[in-house]
């Protein structure tokens, strides 16, 4: 693609103090440029971590389909939940069918009170739900019993609660009625084990406990509010979501995981993509700054362009020289903004940790982002995408230097010598 003689010409003026590669204006670009790609990669790494986090735990609690009534309440569920897997799509489709009861509770304990969501389910559901990252303190979850309690790690150290200690549930779902009016529903039960996910929402605000006690608590019977359906690939919703709705009878409401936490799922698509946007305008910067540089270039060796020209060097050549010169730039600071960027996303915890303790703050609030740690999730694809968008707007940037460099009249130039 470029000569011997073009190469050698195209370094030489990069290489040249006053206007070249040791000009300021070209160590600003290749620092622009090298800047730009590390940000990109660190931002997109942290957005797409925070995103396949969030999601994962989110949903990993949660169904990838949830079975609702409209009356609220689904009797008979273990034989609606044998009808599902008598289904053909929802058995190649499903692994676990899970019985669900919930309500909203105001949690008190030694004066201390927070709100928080009860879920009644069946402890080895429980347990086979929890994943590797979820840590389990006090007794094992296939040892809970009825009217005992799985709370949230936060939320039994925001009541200051310990293994055995009672907490107090106040609902007004299934309140009692009274000559007075309606009373709250007031029950008090054992925390017998805690979790911690690593997720606030979670770790802060959920209470776990057997399906019958939270069918006795929140007074539906032998009913459960909704059934979650956990899928093979949660990506294949909809031939779920049709197999059930053929499949149920009417007043049922089928939902899956994209429907329910839409507003969320649509909110870290946006922010991630104006992310890259802003952050995009750092490499256009410093590719300005490329064509500042050639410009200047074109101009101080606008002899020698002419001499080159006059010897027989063609337009073609002299366009592959300066083009050559400032895709260098590109090419140096996006192999090195590439390995920055790699290694500030591959430890940015850590980083984190040390700049929180340096500055003596919590740079990374789990009640506000929803998370313990920062997470970051290194994309091959996008790694190498975001550096070769950095080589070839540096490439753009020289067409126009290039361009004038070629276009220049040796006769003009030499006359006026």
């Amino acid at each position: 693609m470029f000569s011997k003689l073009e190469r050698k010409i195209a370094f030489r003026y990069l290489a040249a103090k006053k206007r070249g590669f040791g000009s300021v204006i070209s160590w600003v670009s290749l620092i622009g440029i090298m800047l730009g790609v590390a940000t990109l990669i660190v931002v997109m790494s942290v957005m797409g971590g925070f995103h396949d986090t969030l999601l994962s735990r989110i949903i990993g609690m949660n169904g990838h389909v949830v079975v609702y009534h409209q009356d609220g309440a689904i009797q008979d569920y273990d034989f609606l939940i044998e009808k599902m897997k008598q289904n053909k799509v929802v058995l190649d489709n499903a692994i676990a069918i899970v019985p669900i009861a919930e309500g909203q509770v105001m949690a008190t304990a030694n004066g201390n009170n927070s709100g928080a969501m009860i879920r009644g389910i069946r402890m080895t559901d429980l347990k086979a739900k929890t994943g590797t990252g979820t840590k389990i303190y006090g007794k094992s979850l296939d040892k809970i019993v009825d009217g005992e309690l799985v709370a949230g790690a936060s939320l039994t150290r925001a009541l200051r609660v310990g293994m055995g200690d009672n907490i107090s549930l106040v609902s007004a779902n299934g309140s009692t009625p009274t000559p007075f009016g309606s009373m709250p529903r007031i029950m008090s039960y054992p925390v017998m084990s805690s979790f911690f996910m690593g997720m606030y929402e979670y770790d802060s605000g959920y209470i776990f406990m057997p399906l019958e006690t939270a069918q006795k608590y929140l007074n539906i019977g032998n009913a459960v509010t909704h059934i979650d359906l956990f899928l093979k690939n949660p990506e294949k919703t909809e031939v779920v979501n049709e197999a059930l709705i053929r499949l149920l009878p009417d007043g049922f409401v089928v939902r899956d995981w994209r429907d329910l936490n839409r507003g969320f799922v649509g909110a870290l698509q946006v922010e991630s993509n104006v992310m890259f946007l802003i952050l995009l305008l750092i490499v256009i910067v410093a590719a300005f700054n490329i064509i500042s540089s050639l410009v200047m270039l074109v101009k101080d060796k606008s002899k020698d362009i002419a001499v080159l020209r006059t010897f027989g060097v063609s337009k073609r050549s002299m366009m592959k020289i300066f083009i050559l010169s400032g895709t260098s730039i590109g090419i140096i600071g996006a192999f090195f903004g590439t390995i920055f960027g790699l290694l500030i996303a591959f430890y940015i915890e850590p980083i984190r940790q040390f700049f929180q303790w340096t500055t003596g703050r919590d740079l990374f609030p789990a009640e506000l982002y929803y998370l313990s740690e920062l997470p970051s999730k290194i994309v091959p694809s996008t790694v190498i995408g975001i550096a070769l968008l950095a080589v070839l707007l540096s490439f753009l940037a020289t067409l126009y230097p290039a361009w004038k460099a070629a276009s220049t009249d040796p006769v003009k130039v030499l006359r006026n010598e």
